[in-house]
């Protein structure tokens, strides 16, 4: 179901992602360019991801054949995980990076509607021949799910915004205002399209992303709302690190910007995994890309001496949650790990009043 009229003019906007969802997009890992020589480890991180969020939110998996279908369920049925959890979606996609070529799922609060946006996708400003085909999952998804779809017809990945649900947007002009995603629109168009498709008032550009990221300085890599006026900010101490200037700029950004009332915000200084590489350079690891599920926050480890404070860290800001820490140096070789991969599906308050 298309329509002509925004998001916005229809009371619509993008829930924070600690708000309430009914459940979590994934895609199985399968491609070894992906994850070379190391998808049975990589599967093994995606089975202790679904473990931990089954127990209190849906798990819908797309995966590109029934084959695969029977190897998963295999893999599950050696673990805690109860199957009727997990509905599965054939389909034949390309990668696992569902935050940045899935649906952005919207609400409206008032009449309890869930809509999404359908972004394009072009495998970050065209670095990936044949990735591109995965743009067409959310038309696959809504002719499932049948609800609202709305098409800015803009280039837009998830894992480069992060909103608090209250009207303010974090993203970074690196990536938004790259040549590579819309030549075409200027920074105060891109924020009309913010505006008007995700319910927003207020936008806080921040400068560059982390080394080693192929996206062009993804958010989720860097800063995250954790409340409506609290973010955690990446932060380098090391001046010998690559990572320590830009994020310094990023943090002092922040800790000057204002929401969308006018008001200051809390910024806490979030460690980084410091230097972590392979043969082809460094990895873009980052606390930062962690995925807030219902009950549990999902945070990425690298075992690194920084992993317990990165932890304790996100625990304070999150007393009613279980922090779990999930080992992804397998993962962010493929250059991204926890939020990459998923994309919440809010819930409505009918749901919430079921579970």
């Amino acid at each position: 179901m298309k329509t002509a009229d925004t998001p916005a003019t229809l009371g619509y906007r993008m829930p924070a992602e600690w708000e309430g969802h009914d459940g979590v997009w994934l895609s199985w890992p399968h491609d070894p360019a992906t994850f070379p020589n190391r998808i049975e480890r990589v599967e093994s991180t995606y089975v202790e991801i679904i473990e931990a969020l089954s127990g209190s939110e849906h798990i819908n998996l797309l995966v590109k054949d029934e084959t695969m279908q029977a190897r998963v369920l295999q893999l599950l049925s050696d673990n805690p995980i109860d199957s009727t959890a997990v509905t599965f979606h054939l389909y034949d996609y390309r990668d696992v990076w569902f935050r940045d070529y899935g649906p952005i799922f919207i609400i409206d609060s008032v009449r309890n509607r869930l809509a999404m946006v359908n972004w394009i996708f072009n495998a970050w400003g065209g670095k990936y021949k044949g990735l591109e085909q995965d743009t067409d999952i959310p038309d696959f998804m809504n002719k499932k799910m049948r609800i609202p779809c709305f098409a800015p017809g803009i280039v837009l990945e998830g894992g480069s915004i992060d909103v608090n649900g209250m009207g303010t947007l974090l993203t970074t002009e690196q990536c938004l205002l790259n040549r590579n995603r819309n030549p075409s629109l200027s920074r105060k168009d891109i924020e009309y399209y913010l505006m008007d498709y995700l319910g927003i008032s207020n936008v806080i550009w921040l400068k560059n992303g982390i080394g080693g990221d192929d996206t062009d300085g993804h958010i989720d890599d860097i800063a995250r709302f954790v409340a409506p006026s609290t973010i955690l900010c990446s932060y380098e101490e090391n001046k010998d690190d690559g990572n320590y200037s830009i994020l310094r700029e990023n943090y002092e950004i922040l800790c000057n910007s204002k929401d969308q009332d006018g008001n200051a915000m809390n910024i806490i200084k979030l460690p980084t995994p410091g230097y972590i590489t392979n043969v082809n350079g460094r990895l873009p690891a980052s606390y930062a890309n962690f995925y807030i599920g219902n009950n549990v926050v999902l945070v990425p480890t690298f075992s690194q001496e920084n992993d317990d404070k990165a932890l304790e860290t996100i625990r304070m800001v999150f007393p009613d949650r279980r922090i779990r820490g999930i080992n992804c140096i397998d993962l962010v070789y493929g250059l991204g790990t926890i939020h990459c991969i998923t994309q919440q599906q809010p819930a409505l308050k009918a749901q919430l009043q079921q579970t």
